[in-house]
Order: C-alpha cells, then structure tokens, then sequence
C-alpha cells in the first residue's frame, strides 16, 4: 500500500470560467494538505499561473509534460494542453468546454494506466462541454464508460449518504427508467460500496418511493405497488436489509435517515434537495460501483461568482479526503482477501 503522502490525487480542472481553479488552489494553497498527498492538475503551467495571479494564492508547482516527472509532496501540473486559455469569469463558453474536456480525457486516461491513484474533478458547465468527443449528461456516464462497473451517483456527507436509481433524467421518464432491474442493481451497488468502500459489513438501507406517499395504494401511482415493493421485498428476503419504499417527503424531516447506512432516491431532486439542504458546502459526489475511485464537491460550476475570489472550497477539500479515505479502504479490504484470518473490518 502506498504510504499517505505518496497517494497521488489526480485532479480534473473543470469549467475554467467557473469556481473549479479557484477551489483547487485554494485547497492546496494549504501547505498541510501535501502530507496527505501528492496532487496532479491536469491543465497547463499558464492557465494555474493565471489563476494563482489572479486569485492572488501564493503556491509553486512543479510543471510536468510526462508522468513519470510527478515529485512526491509538491503540487505537480500536468500540461493537458499548450494553446491560450482566454477565461472570461462566469461566461458559457465552449472553447472553455474544449480544455474542460482536455483535462477531463487526461487525467481519466491516466486513471485507468494507474498513473495516478483517484481522480478529484472540478465543476464542468454540462452545456458547454458537449461535442462529439463527449455526449454524455456529465462525468458519471462518461466515467461508467471508461473505467467499467455499474456506476451509481452517491453523496457523501458526515452522518448521510444519498445514492440515486436515476440521476440525469427527465422527470416525464422517471417511472418508467425504474425496473427491477434497474432497482436491483442500484441497491447491490450501494451495498457493495458500503462494504468495500466504507467498511460496513452488513448495511441497512432505505428506499424512497417513486410517487408521493408511495402512491397511496395506487390513488397517486401504481410504480411503487406493481414495482418497488416486490422487488424490494425479493432483495430482502435474499438476506440484504434494504427497506421501503418511505414516503420522501416526511422521511428526512423525522430524522429517519439517521436509521440508516444509506437511502437510495427515485430521483435526481428527491435525493439532492435534502442532501444539499442538509450537508451543502461540506457534502462529495463519489461515483460508487467503478473500478476506480472518483469524488468531486457537492456543487456546480457558480458563474454568478466566479473569478471574484469568494468561492469556499471546503466540499472540494472533502471530496480529496473522502477520495484517500476510500482508496486506504479498499486497499486493506484488498489485503483481507488475501488473508481473511486479519481482524475484521471496523465499521466507520
């Protein structure tokens, strides 16, 4: 296992007329942040030594054009690319998209020849970065492409974790993306994160209803009757503690979440109103279910402030954390396979 400051932590610049080079600076901008890791951007040496002038953050960096040049303990920037970045703060631009999708095939590139050990990805402006490079609603379906798995959005905070069975779809096709299929495979993903990633060797799980109060015995819907509840109560009879479906709408604010290893949501909002309400600022985007580890902050790209030097990027120092936490996790799970007489997992 690689000892802690040698974990290299990729990271993917993002929309760079968003918060995305602001918070990455300003996360390593903390000196005590490279005992923990060794972190490689991957943009170009003018683009980080326009941000930090701009932003006025005293770092140096080690500017790299092959890999094999990274320096353990020192901020290494890869250069994706050498054209001019022209950055206009908080403007659509889809030349901007073109270096946000550079960054982005690099350093997943990188991920997969294990050049690099997790991969932390800066905001993306989803409409700019379209092209016939990338055609994909954001970084989970393209990533679920790259590195293989049944990928999962997952949010991350404290005391909640927040998984979803869709995640960028149309609310006129939710019900009908959620199958058995679909429902099975989501939970199995979950559950196998929890044990592999977080060390929770028999999760609980709660499932929230597709329709309002689960469908009030098919008044308001039939999806969660003819649907969820069957194949829910197949999962747990097949020995995994997943239960549900709970009405969404009462079941965060009764704290019965608190109950619970995770909740799976139907759907994109359903799952991520109360997560931001609850955790924003210091929640993580982790893509559960891939061969490898990818987490990114709880937000988007901010355009309304961008460049004006008042993003936090307290979520995107969490999202580096929780990405080392569950790399050392699987590591030693790795480990315990090999010998299953070591002492069992701990719960965390």
């Amino acid at each position: 296992m690689r000892k802690a400051e040698n974990v290299i932590v990729g990271i993917s610049i993002g929309d760079l007329n968003g918060i995305g080079g602001e918070i990455v600076l300003k996360t390593l901008a903390d000196v005590r942040m490279l005992e923990f890791f060794t972190p490689v951007i991957f943009a170009s040496a003018k683009t980080i030594t326009f941000l930090k002038n701009h932003f006025d953050i005293d770092i140096n960096f080690n500017g790299i054009t092959n890999l094999d040049q990274v320096i353990t303990g020192k901020i290494n920037v890869f250069n994706a690319w050498n054209d001019r970045t022209d950055i206009n703060f908080g403007k659509e631009d889809p030349i901007i998209g073109e270096f946000a999708i550079k960054s982005l095939f690099t350093a997943t590139k990188a991920l997969k020849e294990n050049a690099i050990d997790v991969l932390v990805t800066a905001p993306i402006n989803k409409h700019t970065i379209q092209s016939e490079q990338f055609n994909f609603p954001g970084h989970t379906n393209y990533l679920a492409q790259e590195l293989g798995g049944e990928s999962l959005m997952f949010m991350i905070s404290n005391d909640l974790r927040i998984g979803l069975l869709t995640d960028h779809v149309p609310i006129k096709d939710i019900a009908s993306h959620i199958t058995p299929e679909l429902i099975e495979s989501k939970v199995n993903t979950v559950y196998k994160s929890l044990q592999n990633d977080f060390n929770i060797r028999r999760p609980k799980i709660a499932v929230l209803g597709i329709n309002p109060h689960t469908g009030d015995n098919g008044v308001i819907g039939k999806e969660d009757d003819e649907v969820m509840r069957p194949t829910l109560k197949a999962l747990n009879e097949n020995g995994k503690l997943v239960y549900g479906p709970y009405a969404a709408d009462s079941f965060f604010g009764s704290s019965n979440y608190k109950n619970f290893d995770a909740i799976i949501a139907s759907y994109h909002d359903q799952g991520l109103i109360p997560f931001k309400t609850l955790s924003f600022g210091n929640g993580v985007n982790y893509t559960a279910g891939l061969s490898k580890i990818r987490t990114s902050p709880d937000h988007g790209t901010a355009f309304e402030i961008a460049g004006k030097g008042e993003a936090n990027e307290n979520s995107f120092k969490e999202a580096v954390f929780l990405a080392l936490k569950l790399y050392h996790n699987r590591m030693e799970n790795a480990e315990l396979a090999k010998n299953p007489l070591v002492t069992p997992q701990k719960k965390i």
